[in-house]
């Protein structure tokens, strides 16, 4: 059976924005598993509590592609508390929609903002937990249940 994408998902898996790494990045965040098929790390750069630059490199799926693309331009210039708040319904609904089965995809793009934001908060000597709550580690597969 197949799968109906979305134009906004087909864009942004097709013409991904904000790919790459930063070299100097503020804060680094890696979720997914090998395994389980789909890799997202992030990169922020971030100055007086705004996130001045973000890029990504994901391994998976059209759809992981995609809503790591649309998750950057969602918080690139906002506030980290901001930032914090991205939902995954956010991001599906940002992409007009996800199939049923795609819908950990978004999970992972979440997860991967928080996990660079803790990062970041790590580096800057401040416990993430109580701002961020509990990070998945990188290996967790569970999204995939």
């Amino acid at each position: 059976m197949a799968m109906e994408y979305s134009e906004k998902v087909m864009d942004h898996f097709m013409n991904p924005r904000n790919v790459g790494e930063i070299e100097d990045a503020d804060g680094v965040g890696e979720v997914g598993n090998a395994k389980c098929g789909d890799i997202m790390k992030m990169y922020l750069k971030i100055e007086d509590d705004i996130i001045k630059d973000v890029k990504f490199k994901t391994f998976g799926c059209g759809s992981a592609i995609a809503t790591s693309s649309i998750a950057t331009e969602m918080i690139k210039g906002k506030h980290i508390e901001e930032a914090a708040k991205l939902t995954n319904k956010a991001v599906v609904e940002a992409l007009e929609g996800l199939p049923k089965v795609k819908v950990h995809c978004s999970v992972l793009a979440e997860q991967a903002i928080k996990a660079a934001l803790s990062d970041y908060y790590k580096r800057n000597g401040i416990d993430p937990e109580p701002i961020l709550g509990k990070i998945p580690p990188a290996e967790s597969c569970h999204i995939h249940d």
